[in-house]
């Protein structure tokens, strides 16, 4: 059981450099793995039910114990990120179907991922975790609201069957996850050991499967969806760290909530893409690159910010 334990460690410190590998294998034989578009939203339901079971009183606690930093974090991820995507495809012109993907994927809600990489910075692991949990059960109304307001102008948009989308790839595995723990308690605590290698190797698949479908859009328009990816998440982890402390908020809390906004959860916008926009190949795009550069802008900002236990001097935060 250790060494598994280890293996699964090594897996998650390395899930960057599996995402480009069989990144780079996708578009290399793109029939290896074009058939698993079909299946991101059950992909994406696996990874949620998972993060069900993972889910207790005590991540719900952090709300009730810090609600000032919780609604700001959850505030800055539906406020910053959408209104950053809706302004980089307006400086960049970008066309309808790349910047329908980039709002899309600014508009969901914080990445599991944010909590791993939180700890790793030493930032506030409770408050990432209660925000990750808020935003994602938010996410059901606010992302298709939000994307409605922003994307309506380039594309007709269903928001309430988008919606349902979302209550059945996110909430209901995140509501049968939290059944499942209370049910089979020790059952589903071994399962937890295994579900980072399951959660892991699902996102590999789903990144793979949608660069295999877009091989042609790549080579067309790659960089600049990598380069509008890049400024999108790193504005994010900029605007969300000065959000925090323009509120005065500990710095281990500001660490949370930059990460948290700058985080999404690509795999939803992955899987929204690849049902409602499913004409458009290059709309999922964005969403796959997303996962793929902030699992590797994550941990260097995280290392970063390990060795930084302490505001700069001159910093507004409030240090408790």
């Amino acid at each position: 059981m250790a060494t598994f334990f280890k293996f699964n460690q090594w897996i998650q410190k390395t899930f960057a450099l599996w995402v480009v590998l069989f990144s780079g294998i996708a578009i290399w034989m793109p029939e290896i793995f074009v058939w698993l578009k079909a299946y991101i939203p059950w992909m994406l339901g696996i990874i949620m039910f998972g993060m069900g079971m993972t889910m207790t009183v005590s991540d719900f606690k952090g709300v009730m114990q810090s609600p000032k930093a919780v609604f700001i974090g959850v505030a800055a991820q539906f406020i910053v990120m959408p209104s950053l995507a809706y302004v980089l495809c307006k400086v960049f012109a970008l066309a309808p179907e790349i910047a329908i993907g980039v709002i899309l994927v600014g508009c969901c809600p914080g990445g599991t991922a944010s909590n791993v990489i939180t700890y790793m910075a030493k930032g506030n692991t409770a408050l990432s975790v209660a925000c990750t949990s808020v935003s994602t059960l938010l996410a059901p109304i606010l992302t298709p609201a939000v994307f409605y307001l922003l994307a309506s102008q380039w594309i007709d948009i269903n928001a309430l069957s988008m919606l349902v989308s979302i209550l059945q790839v996110v909430l209901f595995p995140i509501l049968l996850g939290l059944i499942a723990r209370s049910l089979f308690k020790a059952q589903v605590e071994a399962y937890i050991q295994v579900m980072p290698l399951i959660s892991v190797i699902a996102i590999v698949a789903i990144v793979a499967a949608i660069i295999a479908g877009s091989k042609t859009q790549i080579f067309e328009s790659g960089l600049l969806i990598l380069g509008v990816v890049m400024l999108h998440n790193g504005l994010g982890y900029l605007l969300g760290f000065g959000a925090s402390r323009l509120f005065k908020l500990p710095y281990a809390d500001c660490k949370a909530v930059a990460i948290e906004v700058g985080m999404q959860n690509s795999g939803l916008g992955v899987a929204l893409a690849a049902t409602h926009f499913a004409a458009s190949p290059m709309t999922a795009l964005p969403s796959a690159i997303f996962s793929l550069w902030h699992n590797i802008s994550g941990p260097a900002l995280a290392s970063y910010w390990a060795s930084r236990t302490q505001a700069p001097p001159d910093s507004l935060v409030n240090k408790k």
